[in-house]
């Protein structure tokens, strides 16, 4: 990576983490974002607020832990364990939102009671067991509850949301966040009817193609959007 990439890969970390707090989903230091780069990975620093952080703060880490600058996040052991063991992602975010929070304090799954849940990669929203924050034990619980998902809630924390590239992340984020919220109202009017897992396999499958560009209906089906052709 050239150094007008390092510094424009680190310039939009910091956008980012700034759109995290304007987009309702976090609040003062509380979360951390990391970006896969070269052989490790930068993440954000320990206790600085986004709004006075600087791409020169970002800390650079490798896998064996050792790092360059600031004091990492103390949240850097599963951000390098999913990135080290996730070759198919490329960002770690972490934030502490509402809603989904709230579930997280009652270690509650986010079931298939709308389909939209498919985002996160399966038929559910699993929430990790709780470990104490900023320990091994805590990865361990999130590399478990992330296995097969883009999304996972920690067991009284927060959140944890996984992309390609940054905006994929913090929009997988914002939807788990309107989908707690969601979820939470719903369970005022009981429990809700949940979709089957032929069902959600039908809305994901449907959500890969159209990711890859593709309409959502299956190949071969007649009645399909398509292009006019002019005469």
């Amino acid at each position: 990576m050239t150094d007008t990439e390092n510094h424009d890969l680190r310039r939009k970390m910091v956008e980012i983490c700034r759109r995290m707090n304007s987009s309702g989903i976090n609040q003062g230091t509380a979360g951390n974002l990391s970006v896969r780069s070269g052989t490790g990975f930068l993440v954000t620093p320990s206790s600085l607020p986004y709004d006075i952080m600087t791409p020169d703060d970002l800390v650079e880490m490798d896998f064996d832990g050792t790092y360059v600058g600031r004091r990492p996040s103390s949240e850097w052991r599963f951000h390098r364990d999913i990135l080290k063991n996730r070759p198919d992602i490329n960002v770690v975010l972490h934030c502490h939102s509402m809603y989904a929070t709230t579930l997280a304090c009652h270690h509650k799954t986010i079931p298939a009671f709308h389909y939209m849940v498919g985002v996160a990669g399966g038929t559910t929203v699993r929430c990790a067991e709780y470990a104490t924050f900023g320990t091994q034990a805590l990865s361990d619980h999130a590399l478990k509850a992330l296995d097969g998902r883009l999304a996972c809630l920690l067991g009284q924390h927060g959140q944890i949301s996984l992309g390609k590239d940054l905006e994929q992340a913090l929009w997988l984020a914002i939807e788990v966040e309107t989908l707690s919220r969601m979820y939470v109202q719903v369970l005022t009017l009981g429990e809700p009817p949940i979709l089957s897992d032929e069902e959600m396999s039908r809305v994901i499958d449907q959500m890969k193609r159209m990711s890859y560009g593709l309409g959502p209906e299956a190949e071969g089906s007649n009645d399909i959007a398509r292009p006019r052709v002019s005469n």
